[in-house]
């Protein structure tokens, strides 16, 4: 059913968004630290295991479909609510790290991803095949 999916997504906000609010405690911050994220790798994890089993219905995969559609609307209302003004006044240590989470995340599409660049062909042009509707 529909609904079982939407439970099951409910279910793994529920735990992402407790784990931030420990992680932020143990760390000393007044916030909840990457609560989303888990919650979100939660789900992968979780829909990547029932379906290797035979355990998540086509009715069940709509429930996490339509939400999925609603998933960017959401992270940015929540991160409209951040404040961010307390992350600059952070000062260089939250730019670094900023900017190195993103360096590491663009790094890390093609391995995830599995897509790996081809080599360019070598030689003149007379070895390489014409463009398409082209002839020599």
């Amino acid at each position: 059913m529909v609904i079982y999916g939407v439970g099951l997504l409910a279910g793994c906000m529920l735990v992402g968004l407790v784990t931030g609010d420990v992680l932020g405690t143990l760390l000393g911050i007044d916030a909840n630290l990457g609560g989303v994220g888990i919650a979100m790798l939660l789900l992968i994890l979780v829909t990547g295991i029932l379906k290797q089993r035979g355990h998540l219905p086509e009715s069940t995969e709509q429930g996490i479909t339509f939400w999925n559609a609603m998933y960017i609307p959401i992270v940015v209302a929540m991160a409209a609510s951040q404040n961010v003004a307390a992350a600059f006044s952070g000062g260089l240590v939250a730019l670094l790290a900023g900017a190195l989470a993103m360096a590491l995340g663009l790094l890390l599409v093609p391995v995830l991803t599995g897509h790996r660049r081809e080599p360019l062909p070598s030689g003149d042009a007379s070895t390489t095949s014409p463009a398409p509707g082209r002839t020599h």
